[in-house]
């Protein structure tokens, strides 16, 4: 597979209704997924459970990336393999997450900033190394009482561009993710509004920062109403106001939009992502960046259980292939059963 430039790598990511997986939890993160099956997030564990993962046979036509987080791109698997072996040899490029975690944004302040930065050149150039076609930086923005402010959203957009530009002199791929959370009560209208801020800023950052939109790809939230809001949008009005904030602010030379799931169930995910796909008009690749949304039920068939690895991958390469063919709009309910 000769993927030289940044342009190639991102192409080849959302070619063909290919999207990522995304598995680049924390450990505490990935402990509390695994309490939920009542077992215990040890090195080994995370590591037999994503080698399950990465050994699915729907990856292969399905799944362009892999985001990682630090411990895995370092494992090999039971047999010897390294795991980033496994991956390319299905044609997933592995990619890691590179971001430093969150701190907040000033003293007694809600919002958060994302940190990272500082050693960022050591890491990439070491993560290169290693394997690594592509990078990964989360920033989160919050809605709320006089949230998100200004200042919350440029300094990260800010970050994310200097992490951008940092990640392409070293020949890698960067993911920009902007996630305006769903937690909370607000409406549609007010996360269309804070994530056309978000994205304003975000590529007025990148274009000062020089970076080459040709050779990123941006991991936006889909526009909802917060989880708790009384008023839930009809997935049609997501599809519609999504498309509507991203042809607003995202220039068409980005080769690929992948969204995060952020909260979703596997089915609203999908069909979202779908419908968006149905609706067209748009030059960028449309496909999709889930970590749990691809996952859920396959870590819930595995059940740390190893007599269980097949069912599990049967409902991974499934999911797998139901969100590539949302990512061309050509998935329909039916297909689930």
């Amino acid at each position: 597979m000769e993927l030289n430039t940044i342009e190639e790598i991102a192409s080849y990511i959302v070619a063909d209704g290919k999207g990522i997986l995304a598995a680049d939890e924390s450990n505490p993160t990935c402990g509390k997924r695994f309490d939920t099956i009542g077992v215990e997030s040890t090195e080994n564990n995370r590591r037999d459970y994503r080698e399950l993962l990465f050994r699915s046979s729907g990856l292969k036509g399905n799944i362009g990336g892999v985001i990682l987080f630090d411990e895995t791109i370092r494992q090999n698997a039971k047999d010897g393999t390294s795991l980033v072996e496994i991956m390319n040899n299905v044609g997933a490029l592995p990619g890691i997450k590179v971001d430093k975690g969150l701190v907040p944004a000033s003293d007694g302040s809600n919002e958060v900033i994302t940190q990272g930065l500082d050693g960022l050149d050591e890491r990439l150039r070491e993560y290169v190394g290693l394997g690594a076609r592509f990078t990964k930086w989360r920033a989160v923005i919050k809605i709320g009482s006089d949230m998100p402010t200004d200042e919350c959203i440029n300094g990260n957009a800010e970050a994310l561009a200097e992490y951008a530009k940092k990640a392409q002199n070293h020949g890698l791929v960067p993911i920009v993710e902007p996630e305006v959370l769903m937690d909370g009560s607000h409406s549609i209208e007010e996360c269309f509004e804070a994530s056309s801020k978000a994205l304003s800023s975000l590529f007025n950052s990148l274009k000062s920062h020089n970076v080459n939109l040709a050779g990123i790809l941006l991991k936006p939230s889909m526009v909802t109403a917060g989880s708790s809001a009384a008023n839930q949008a009809s997935p049609d009005e997501v599809a519609k106001l999504t498309i509507e904030c991203l042809k607003d602010n995202v220039p068409p030379e980005v080769p690929g939009i992948t969204f995060l799931s952020g909260g979703q169930t596997e089915l609203q995910a999908t069909k979202h992502l779908d419908l968006m796909n149905k609706i067209g008009g748009f030059k960028w690749k449309l496909s999709f960046s889930y970590g749990r949304a691809l996952q859920a039920g396959a870590l819930k068939a595995w059940s740390g259980e190893p007599e269980n690895t097949f069912i599990a991958q049967d409902v991974l390469s499934h999911r797998a292939k139901m969100n590539n063919l949302a990512a061309q709009g050509k998935w329909s309910e039916d297909l689930e059963e």
